[in-house]
């Protein structure tokens, strides 16, 4: 029989801070010091004040300290989707550097969709967060001038400029794409193609694929974010434009194990017949068969880096560097001719 649902009676109330110094029997202000102040009294009486907490189930009001002291100790973070592998990385790592330095991160997806994005700003703005980490660039002029005016550290990652709102840790999607374009071409392969999802950051790397390349190549665009079941309508999508591919660029490691698949049901050999290379080096690209050439991002870093700039501007530390280029490489695998040993 499965256990009833937790409810609170009509009568439920609470614990208080009165609750907690009459259990453990010192003065309401004793209390209070315990919790916000522990040096201000003994370590007998932190301890007694501590299990009185445990004892009544006692949840302090973060909210009210906060109006106090002008600080919610929450960042607010906003990426388009957990999904994407790419991004986790730096969800984790900005987590624990928050963690660290005791700042939670409030999270928020927007869903590639920028009318979404401004109303999820909106509501994190509302809730006053200490400061507010954005996955690429904030393209709203309104939503811009609103975050200035507000004189919290604004951190906008992954994608790079030399105008951000405050400050900025990232990479140019331009030179990824260039330098993606000149490996194949470094290769000998001149029928290319693209499959990219329709994201502003994906579009970055199309356009600085084609610059290289000096010429349009066959293009699939597919709905972002992306998957394998994409890959595979890509690919069938590219092979229509041009059967006789060299090799193919996609915008996301999810989207070439789609073509990988693809190109495996069609009898295509891999790199032999087509050469694939991904983006963002998730945790499987260099396990699959054959393994996966891509785009490494060190998306841990930007996480670090990113907290780091939120948490010094926080204490009002001076900032040396708002724009951090953390870069890119290459990663080469067998999708393209690379060693099986290398990941």
């Amino acid at each position: 029989m499965p256990a009833p649902a937790l409810t609170h009676s009509p009568g439920f109330k609470a614990a208080t801070l009165h609750d907690v110094a009459r259990e453990a029997g010192v003065s309401l202000i004793t209390a209070s010091r315990a919790l916000s102040n522990p040096t201000l009294v003994s370590d007998k009486t932190i301890e007694r004040v501590q299990k009185a907490v445990e004892a009544t189930g006692y949840i302090p009001n973060l909210l009210a300290g906060g109006l106090k002291s002008r600080r919610s100790l929450m960042v607010a973070g906003l990426v388009p989707t957990i999904s994407v592998a790419q991004f986790l990385p730096t969800v984790q790592s900005l987590t624990e550097a928050l963690d660290a330095d005791g700042y939670q991160l409030i999270l928020g997806q927007t869903g590639y969709n920028r009318s979404r994005e401004d109303a999820l700003l909106n509501t994190m703005i509302s809730r006053r967060p200490d400061g507010i980490v954005v996955t690429g660039l904030v393209h709203s002029q309104a939503a811009r001038e609103r975050l200035r005016r507000l004189g919290i550290p604004i951190v906008e990652t992954w994608d790079l400029s030399d105008r951000p709102i405050d400050m900025l840790v990232g990479f140019s999607h331009l030179k990824v794409g260039s330098a993606v374009a000149g490996y194949f071409l470094g290769k000998g392969w001149h029928r290319l193609g693209i499959a990219t999802g329709d994201d502003h950051r994906g579009s970055l790397r199309r356009e600085g694929f084609l610059a290289t390349v000096g010429h349009e190549v066959p293009t699939a665009v597919v709905p972002a974010p992306s998957n394998l079941a994409l890959g595979r309508r890509a690919l069938a999508e590219l092979l229509q434009q041009d059967p006789k591919l060299e090799a193919v660029y996609c915008s996301s490691d999810q989207l070439a194990q789609g073509v990988l698949v693809e190109a495996q049901a069609r009898g295509l050999r891999v790199p032999e017949d087509l050469a694939v290379c991904g983006f963002g080096d998730a945790d499987f690209a260099a396990h699959l068969q054959p393994s996966l050439t891509t785009v490494h991002v060190d998306g841990a870093a930007i996480g670090r880096l990113a907290a780091r700039l939120i948490v010094a501007r926080c204490r009002g530390e001076p900032i040396a560097e708002r724009v951090i280029d953390v870069g890119f490489r290459i990663v080469e695998r067998q999708s393209t001719g690379g060693g099986a040993s290398q990941a």
